[in-house]
Formats: structure tokens, sequence, C-alpha cells
């Protein structure tokens, strides 16, 4: 059966679409994706541009009574909410340093999934082969015996990089881990870390940046074994003959040592040091129903024991500010995501980040709106899809009038 319109069904109809697009149109300015919620009872404030953060200096948007940003010697740093992934304040967040040891957050968060902890493994010289120079080691011994958990408490609490050693084996070798750990820096939106060494020993080219350790570590927390192993103080590790011996963690806000007094509700997360990196440090505390995360990157004044005490600043000022500051970026504004809605697979979309070394993308993901807008395409599939129901109305509709005009016995509605 064919059904014909009238002029005034088709002006109906068309009316109707063109509604959608007006309706679609203003919604899309006025809830742009990815906006952060602002105060408590008030307009949400959108997140600014992620090239806000790449911007050398210190970036902060305060308000009124805000306090003070701390002066700090750090090369870079930044202090997130790790909850919203708000981003309160940085300085140099995206600039490439060696990051040491903090890159094992990255390695753990890689590898951690496929190497449950309960696995026993003997150790092979091969494992233990490479190991560079001056490296902390935690005494992972050649024929000995481990449980894979072991070997990751000797990881977080004595950043042992022959324990590293011997899970890359395990996870396909150094070069394979080295490349799923880039793989899972860029999925994570970290476009500034190149991952060379696994253990985070310095080596040409090897970098991550402030921004890209918040990213890590504050995954990280999400995942329980991590977030177990990295707020662990003291611990058991196996020894040759057969007994333990006593392990620390070398995180001084988290165990004290060294006349570094612990700081309140701290959560990990992991610390490093190179002579080429500085001190580095990635911690996380939790106060009342916020959780910071925080970054420092390489005091330049202070001594060694700058780090924890610069990070002790920022997070001091990091609760204070909470709630009187706007954020300056989001830690997952950079963050990979499928596109929405249905259709052929997307092709990866450019960033405002500075170009990256090149490594596989999958080809269904893009890079996520960075707070700006709904996307042209979500506003016209979204007016196509009320201008479908509209015009299916009218048909509807057409269908029924015309139906009521038939002799009785024919093909009524609801038969």
């Amino acid at each position: 059966m064919t059904i014909g319109f009238s002029s005034r069904t088709a002006a109906s109809a068309r009316a109707l679409c063109v509604t959608g697009v007006l309706v679609l149109g203003p919604a899309a300015s006025a809830a742009p994706v990815g906006a952060d919620p602002g105060p408590a009872g008030g307009a949400r404030v959108a997140a600014p541009r992620p090239a806000l953060l790449y911007r050398s200096g210190t970036q902060v948007r305060p308000r009124p009574g805000a306090p003070g940003v701390p002066d700090v010697s750090a090369l870079s740093w930044l202090v997130a909410d790790a909850d919203t992934g708000d981003v309160l304040a940085a300085s140099n967040a995206h600039l490439g340093l060696p990051p040491a040891s903090t890159l094992k957050t990255l390695f753990a968060l890689t590898v951690l999934p496929v190497l449950p902890g309960g696995v026993r493994h003997r150790v092979t010289e091969t494992e233990l082969a490479g190991i560079g120079a001056g490296s902390s080691l935690v005494g992972v011994a050649e024929g000995q015996s481990y449980q894979v958990s072991d070997l990751w408490r000797g990881v977080f609490l004595n950043s042992g990089n022959d324990a590293v050693h011997v899970l890359a084996a395990l996870n396909g070798g150094w070069r394979t881990t080295a490349a799923r750990m880039q793989d899972k820096a860029r999925s994570l939106g970290a476009l500034d870390t190149r991952v060379l060494s696994p253990d985070g020993y310095d080596a040409p080219g090897q970098v991550s940046s402030a921004y890209d350790l918040a990213v890590f570590g504050r995954a990280g927390l999400r995942n329980p074994d991590f977030a177990r192993y990295c707020a662990t103080v003291e611990a058991r590790f196996p020894a040759r003959d057969g007994g333990t011996y006593g392990i620390v963690n070398t995180n001084r806000l988290l165990s004290g040592a060294d006349g570094v007094e612990p700081y309140p509700g701290l959560i990990g997360i992991k610390n490093g040091y190179t002579s080429n990196a500085g001190n580095t440090l990635v911690a996380a505390a939790r106060r009342g129903d916020r959780t910071l995360v925080v970054t420092v990157l390489n005091p330049r004044s202070g001594g060694g024991l700058a780090v924890y005490e610069e990070a002790r600043e920022l997070l001091d000022w990091g609760f204070g500010a909470a709630g009187r500051v706007d954020p300056v970026g989001s830690l997952d504004a950079l963050r990979a995501r499928p596109r929405p809605g249905p259709g052929p697979q997307a092709t990866p979309v450019a960033t405002t980040a500075p170009a990256a070394p090149a490594v596989a993308v999958a080809p269904s993901v893009a890079v996520a709106d960075d707070g700006s807008g709904w996307s042209k395409a979500a506003v016209v599939a979204g007016a196509a899809a009320l201008g479908g129901a509209a015009v299916a109305l009218v048909l509807r509709w057409e269908v029924r009038r015309r139906a009521g005009r038939r002799p009785a016995g024919g093909d009524g509605p609801g038969r």
C-alpha cells in the first residue's frame, strides 16, 4: 500500500525536523562534554583546553579567598583531584624529564594485571642480566624461588630493579614490556612519556612528565593490588638461606625514615632517584572524602629530602584550595576514547599535544573532547534521530486519519 503525503503533512514533518536541530544546537553549546563541576549550588565551569597546561610556569585559577600556591623549587610539579581528575594547579606540567623509578608506576599498571601474585617462579641467570650499574636492588637471587607477590613488594618498597627484570622476563621480555608500557601510556592519554627502560633507569631519550606521572598514579589507585602494594610500609623478603629479611618502603612521606615526618593520610605511591633525574615523587593522600595526587620532579634546592617537603607543601595547599580554585585542566583530557555512535571505524584525531614518539594506535579510538563543546557529528546525529522520529509520528497520524475515512470492513487501526 502506498501512502501519499499532503503538502500540509510534509510541511509539518519538515518543521519538526528543523525544530530538532534548533533544540539540540543550543543544548550542545550550553552543556559541553567534559565540563567540570563548579562549586556546590553554582553553575558548571567548563575546563580550559589542554593547551593551558602546556604553558611554562605556574598555572592556577584562584577564586577569591584561595590560598597562595607554595613557592617550590621543583622543575615541574602538579596537584590534581584523584577522583575527578581535575588539575588544581601545575608548573611546567608537560615538560619532558627523566622520571627515574616513578616510571615503575607505569610498569605496574601494565604488568600487574597479567602476573597474579600467587604464582611461584624460580629465577634464572638470564633474567637478572643487564641490570644497570648502581641500580637499587631488593636482593633477588638466581636459583631462588619467589612468589610473584614477593617480587612486587620488592618493586614498590625497595624499588628493586632486579625484581623488575624478573617480572619483565615473565611478561615477554624487556623490549616487549617497554612496548606494552608505551601502548598503555598512550591509552591513558599520557603523551609525553617515552619508555626505553621499564625500571626507570636512565636511558637517552627516556622521559615522562608531571602530568603523565599523575595520570599513572591516579590510575594505579584504581587497581586494588597496586593500591595495596604502594601503601605497604614494611614487609619480609625471602633470603637465600630460606629465611626472610625486612624491607622498608623508600617513600619517606609514608615510612617517616631519615627524619621526614610521615604525611597524615598518605596512601603511596612511588619515589625515585637517579643522578640524571634527581629526586622524583608521585604521592597521594586522602583527607575526608577527598583524595589528591601530587607529582614533584627534581627540586633544585633543599637537598635530597626536599622532594618530600615540597610534596607536603603542595598537598597541604591542595586540600586547603579545594573548592576555591577552578581547574586548569584534567587528567582525562587526552585519554583515547571510541567515537560515539555507529558507523565505520574512526580515524584517530590530532590533539593539541606536541608531537610524541610514534606508537601503534587502535583505529577505533580517537582523542576525547577537551571540554570545548559537543562535536558537530553529535549534533547532526541527534537532530537526525529527532527528525526521524517526527517523520514516523506524522506517517502514523496520516495512516490513522485516512483509515478513519475507509468503508466498514477494511483494515482498520489496531487489527
